[in-house]
């Protein structure tokens, strides 16, 4: 049986002032393992006037994973975290039952990926938390400088948690690289470029793709190392996790199993108080207004 590899195009669009592609949901793609959601935003130097602000929203049944490559983002939300996030960390905040928050960028320049982590049946109603990771284990690859943000790589584990087995790693080079990465057969993963060009050759897979930013190359489960070469400066990230057997359904900023849930969580969130998602305090400006539920549809 041939390997199934697929080239995913992004959606180009903007979130709180900052130019962004959404690799994830797609219409042919809508997870990779538990990553449900892939935001690249940047890079990019903008105005004071035109930096980041997103208002307080609502979040369920997700944790939001954003891992800063330049720049400077606040974070505030409902538990009364308060948390800069600088390049070479990651905010892990987890919604569960509901948390909301916002999100203010210090700086001009900024530079970003933020990834939604879609919960397990037995965790989407936890206790909301939030995680601030300043360190993460580094390792050379192949040429590359590698960041492991979550999961396993070469025999280190990120501190990051997470409640489904996951593998998220950065990779950059500044120049000439070449990369053998085994992978778990039987995780899918996808590669998920931020700049520059690189040539993917996934073990099984009788062609070498070459991608650019804008571009996710999926590979699904049952390869056991990709390739990666590429000539000069180059990021990209290696997503991967355990195949679900029935993706989630994602409407907004909510992650759910049935659409009948969406409305009661946007209710809740029309509410005055913020209802199961509370409020935000310190943030000058207002909320996000929640949009008029559409019929949905399950996956």
């Amino acid at each position: 049986m041939s390997l199934h590899i697929e080239r995913i195009t992004s959606h180009v669009g903007d979130v709180g002032g900052i130019p962004i592609q959404r690799a994830l949901p797609n219409k042919g793609r809508r997870v990779i393992g538990a990553w449900c959601f892939a935001d690249h935003a940047g890079p990019a130097t903008l105005a004071p006037e035109q930096r980041m602000n997103v208002g307080p929203h609502p979040h369920t049944g997700l944790s939001t994973f954003s891992w800063m490559i330049e720049g400077e983002i606040l974070h505030r939300d409902s538990l009364g975290s308060e948390q800069v996030l600088r390049a070479g960390q990651v905010n892990l905040m987890t919604a569960g039952h509901g948390i909301s928050h916002s999100e203010e960028s210090l700086t001009d320049r900024i530079h970003l990926a933020q990834l939604w982590i879609a919960l397990p049946d037995a965790e989407r109603e936890r206790a909301p938390s939030f995680q601030h990771f300043p360190e993460l284990p580094r390792c050379a690859v192949g040429g590359f400088d590698g960041t492991l943000l979550v999961g396993e790589l070469d025999g280190q584990r990120s501190p990051v948690p997470s409640f489904t087995p996951l593998l998220g790693v950065d990779l950059a080079a500044d120049g000439p690289a070449d990369a053998v990465i085994a992978l778990r057969p039987g995780f899918e993963h996808g590669l998920m470029l931020l700049e520059g060009e690189v040539e993917v050759a996934p073990a099984g897979h009788d062609a070498v793709e070459t991608v650019t930013p804008g571009t996710l190359l999926y590979i699904g489960p049952g390869c056991e190392s990709v390739e990666l070469r590429c000539t000069a400066a180059t990021r990209l990230l290696l997503l991967g996790g355990e195949p679900w057997s029935e993706p989630p359904l994602l409407w907004w900023n909510f992650v759910g199993r049935e659409p009948a849930e969406m409305q009661v969580w946007a209710e809740d969130w029309a509410r005055a108080d913020g209802g199961r998602f509370g409020a935000v305090a310190g943030y000058v400006g207002p909320r996000l207004v929640v949009p008029p539920v559409p019929a949905l549809r399950k996956p």
